[in-house]
């Protein structure tokens, strides 16, 4: 008997269709420029003193805090900075230093095989490359996404809960998965923001637009906003804030 097809999503090509930014590439223009005056050159909270240090720190970062992260990796980077001196202090010693993050045991495993990957495979030196990143023991997409970003300067889009909920919460790049989340995020912020977008994002996410209740009052895009979840009675523009061709807009989107 023919096995019954499968329904799929009406749109071009068969594909799914992709969920719309509620936002004009206008609007997503001035969120960002001011986000920029906000904070001009944000930063990662994450503790590090070079690739190698930030690429652990991320791995380790997985389901802990940064400021628990923090507090675990001062000893030990100032006892190993490097794979090799990393890889000389074995997988017990690593474990003793990160004893107070979750997950800390497999942790430990994960960055003596990292350190062994690095030294055997690319001369020590933390690559500059995705889909190199995440051949590594422990580094997915998202820690390749950071490293890239904060360690060499690619304006690549780390989505972490924060920004996973940010994404969905505002409408401004709505998604079932982060990959989804980062894709539509990649689509509509304006090229010149995508260096510092990530961060800005997470820390916005992070102290403003929180996980249980969003602090709108202290939100500088809270006019723009047009999120069902504000707590502020400052309505959502009705139009674009400026004139827009459609095709622009649709591209943007």
């Amino acid at each position: 008997m023919e096995k019954p097809k499968r329904k799929m999503a009406a749109s071009s090509g068969g594909r799914a269709r992709r969920r719309r930014s509620a936002y004009a590439a206008a609007e997503v223009e001035e969120m960002f420029r001011r986000f920029a005056v906000q904070r001009p050159e944000p930063k990662g909270e994450l503790e590090h003193v070079n690739p190698f240090t930030l690429l652990v720190a991320v791995v380790l970062s997985a389901q802990a805090t940064d400021a628990g992260v923090n507090k675990a990796t001062r000893a030990l980077f100032a006892a190993a900075d490097t794979p090799e001196k990393m890889l000389a202090l074995g997988e017990e010693r690593v474990a003793d230093y990160i004893r107070t993050i979750g997950l800390w045991r497999n942790k430990a495993k994960n960055v003596i095989a990292l350190c062994r990957a690095l030294i055997e495979e690319h001369g020590s030196a933390v690559p500059a490359e995705r889909d190199l990143l995440t051949r590594l023991p422990g580094v997915g997409r998202k820690t390749a996404n950071v490293v890239l970003n904060v360690a060499f300067g690619q304006p690549t889009m780390a989505v972490d809960t924060h920004i996973f909920r940010i994404g969905n919460r505002i409408l401004l790049a709505p998604g079932r998965t982060p990959e989804e989340v980062e894709e539509g995020l990649l689509r509509v912020i304006p090229e010149h923001y995508l260096r510092h977008a990530h961060h800005w994002l997470i820390l916005h996410g992070r102290y403003v637009c929180k996980a249980r209740k969003p602090d709108c009052h202290a939100c500088v895009i809270a006019d723009i906003c047009r999120s069902p979840e504000k707590t502020t009675d400052v309505p959502a523009p009705a139009v674009p804030i400026a004139p827009l061709d459609p095709a622009a807009v649709d591209a943007a989107q």
